[in-house]
């Protein structure tokens, strides 16, 4: 008995809507439109709010003549000379990236100086490491800018009892003051052969280092570096018959006069913004070394090498595999942590820009969006380099 074949009937072609490609364009479609929306709604808010309030939009207070004066500038500002909100703003600009830069510098060396000591085999110097960790990150930063500011620095004594400091500088109430130095004729020479001597000795150090991969030759790089950077300048120094001279500090009536003025409110945010960033990278210095297999020190050890060499020639280097990308955002966490500077009256950027042109231009939009997009450009920046530098010493697979 012969089977009779089923017909084969061909499914049904499904719903586009079933389509999870399809789907999701138009989910996408969707939150795109949503988010196109809400820009066009706050904006045309924004707008209405500004005309309602006679508000002028646009950027054309840029140019005008800001009517006040900051005491801390890297470049001339002046409300007398002229000086425009634009100048105001680059003014709080570099007020920022010097504390920020200095910052990360003196928070990293002291990071990583805090979280070795919280693995040194001495009781006392792990457990002193261990209880500033503790401390630091777990009182809020503004508290510790207030008493930097309020508690340590403001109890100075005042000018005319400026409290004496070596080579001539002064520590007061006001600020700390140092020797200005001023360049005579050729002393431009001395800081161009500090600059030359620093670019040489890097890419020597780097001649060095493939050359030693390469043949397994040792280059004296720290002599080298010194020739270059301390006594070449020197040298130079003596033949040109010193011409560099420093104008120091001098009491003037109920101040004091001349030399270089460090504000306190710089000296008090620098110091917490190291403080308190130190502490979160010593944690993660201490895990980056912890991550490092205990047979990379033990082999270390069977070649002769003591626990300094081994730290810095074989721990370290590894462990920064691990260090670099929360490292990074311990960078990004003090630059925008900086901000809080408005608090104790310190002239960055949130202060000047955000605080004193807002409130005399009224141009709240402009120069909130000018604020935000500068701290994100400074984000992204800091995460591209340190992307950069944590390629390099990615393990390469071979």
């Amino acid at each position: 008995m012969s089977s009779i074949p089923s017909e084969q009937v061909s499914p049904g072609k499904a719903s586009l809507f079933y389509d999870p490609k399809v789907r999701g364009y138009v989910y996408q479609a969707a939150l795109v439109a949503i988010v196109v929306f809400l820009i066009w709604s706050a904006a045309s808010n924004a707008i209405e709010n500004l005309r309602a309030q006679k508000i002028a939009s646009g950027f054309g207070f840029w140019h005008n003549a800001a009517g006040f004066d900051i005491n801390q500038k890297l470049i001339p500002f002046s409300a007398a000379g002229g000086s425009t909100y634009g100048d105001a703003f680059i003014v709080g600009l570099l007020n920022t990236l010097l504390v920020a830069g200095l910052g990360i510098i003196f928070a990293t060396f002291l990071g990583f100086f805090v979280g070795v000591a919280r693995l040194s085999n001495n009781w006392v110097i792990s457990k002193l490491a261990m209880i500033y960790v503790e401390v630091i990150r777990n009182i809020p930063l503004l508290l510790q800018l207030f008493f930097w500011y309020n508690a340590v620095l403001k109890p100075l004594p005042n000018p005319r009892q400026s409290i004496a400091l070596p080579a001539g500088a002064l520590l007061n109430n006001r600020g700390l003051y140092l020797p200005d130095p001023h360049l005579g004729p050729g002393g431009s020479l001395i800081i161009w052969a500090f600059l030359i001597g620093l670019v040489a000795t890097f890419i020597f150090r780097s001649w060095a280092h493939k050359q030693q991969a390469a043949t397994g030759r040792q280059y004296p790089i720290g002599w080298v570096a010194l020739a270059l950077i301390v006594v070449v300048p020197t040298l130079i120094y003596f033949v040109l018959g010193r011409p560099v001279t420093f104008v120091y500090p001098e009491l003037a009536g109920f101040n004091l006069r001349g030399g270089v003025q460090i504000f306190p409110e710089f000296v008090a945010l620098l110091i917490g913004l190291t403080t308190y960033t130190a502490g979160f990278i010593a944690e993660v210095v201490r895990a980056g070394i912890l991550a490092v297999s205990k047979g990379q020190t033990e082999a270390a050890h069977a070649l002769g090498l003591r626990n300094g060499p081994t730290l810095k020639l074989v721990v370290i280097p590894q462990a920064m595999r691990v260090i670099i990308p929360p490292l990074t955002s311990n960078y990004l966490n003090l630059t925008k942590n900086s901000s809080l500077a408005v608090a104790i009256g310190y002239p960055d950027l949130v202060q000047v820009f955000t605080g004193t042109v807002l409130n005399q231009t009224g141009q709240a939009v402009e120069v909130v969006a000018i604020t935000m997009a500068v701290y994100l450009t400074i984000s992204l920046v800091t995460s591209l380099f340190m992307n950069i530098y944590n390629k390099r010493m990615a393990l390469v697979e071979r």
